[in-house]
């Protein structure tokens, strides 16, 4: 990306710190931020002041969040991983058993959090009989179905083949969109809600479906970038733009015509996702999970509104 496009890296403003890889960031109206963190299992509100308050303990390994029409909050939880301390940064692997499961791994779910109470229950844990294996993010339409991700789990010989799913608005159905992705993490939809992103780990990949109304998405798929690197989550712009945490690289801009991609360079290996905010939704709040962090820095266009 060149001229008008180009991205001028700001300072970053740490909000908060000391969390247990945190994930999933949600702007709330009052200033402050859920986040989950995946290595403690946990939901957590970071104030304005960078106040630190546990919602709610939820176990397993919460991965990706996103507030629902009913004001609930609903977590893609991945079951929980194996870990490994490599550098003085813990990362979600078990390097000597080469294996992100972790022993005690039953599969993985979705919950829905009371806000109010903390009390969650779990929306749903399967399709057609198969346990989830490692739910990783999800994504509002404005019709109040989401879209989640299965990124499935890597063992020492073989390695799950993931999926993307629908619920539908009354949370009585799952759908599955697509199969045999090489780990699907990130998910978002573009501004006209008429096409769903995943961003595939294991590849450095954008994937896009056109979609023929709610959770129906059309084949083929569409590869609107690809990189060398890894991707986790994603975030979109309001002109389309697609943001994806890269793994090693900080974040990165993918034109949605596949016309080219740009990084901001980040200060942490893992960076894993973001969320827009502010009255312009002109500042991101970007999780730097292997430091820790949340934190925020000015963006040069507004993030688009999310349907919640």
């Amino acid at each position: 990306m060149t001229g008008a496009d180009a991205f001028t890296t700001p300072q970053l403003r740490e909000i908060a710190t000391g969390l247990e890889f945190p994930e999933g960031p949600i702007a709330m109206p009052d200033g402050s931020t859920l986040v989950v963190e995946i290595r403690c299992g946990k939901l957590t509100r970071v104030g304005a002041d960078g106040s630190v308050d546990v919602v709610a303990d939820l176990g397993g390994g919460p991965n990706g969040a996103a507030r629902g029409p009913d004001g609930a909050i609903y977590v893609a939880n991945n079951g929980g991983f194996a870990w490994s301390e490599i550098g003085g940064v813990m990362w979600p692997f078990d390097r000597e058993r080469m294996t992100n499961q972790p022993p005690d791994f039953v599969g993985g779910w979705i919950d829905r959090v009371d806000l109010d109470t903390g009390t969650h229950t779990v929306l749903c844990r399967e399709y057609d009989g198969y346990p989830f294996c490692g739910p990783n993010d999800l994504v509002f339409d404005r019709e109040g179905g989401f879209w989640f991700t299965d990124f499935g789990k890597q063992r020492p010989r073989d390695a799950d083949r993931g999926s993307l799913y629908y619920v539908t608005p009354d949370g009585t159905e799952v759908r599955r969109a697509a199969f045999g992705l090489w780990g699907p993490n990130g998910v978002g939809l573009s501004p006209d809600g008429d096409r769903v992103y995943v961003a595939e780990s294991m590849t450095g990949r954008v994937l896009a479906w056109d979609l023929a109304g709610p959770g129906v998405a059309r084949e083929p798929r569409t590869v609107v970038e690809a990189t060398k690197g890894h991707f986790d989550s994603l975030a979109v712009e309001a002109n389309g733009n697609v943001v994806v945490a890269a793994i090693g690289d900080g974040l990165c801009i993918v034109k949605p015509d596949g016309s080219g991609h740009e990084y901001v360079p980040l200060p942490d290996a893992m960076t894993t996702n973001l969320c827009f905010t502010g009255n312009d939704l002109k500042t991101a709040r970007v999780t730097l999970s292997g430091s820790g962090r949340l934190v925020e820095l000015d963006w040069p266009r507004p993030g688009l509104p999310l349907a919640f």
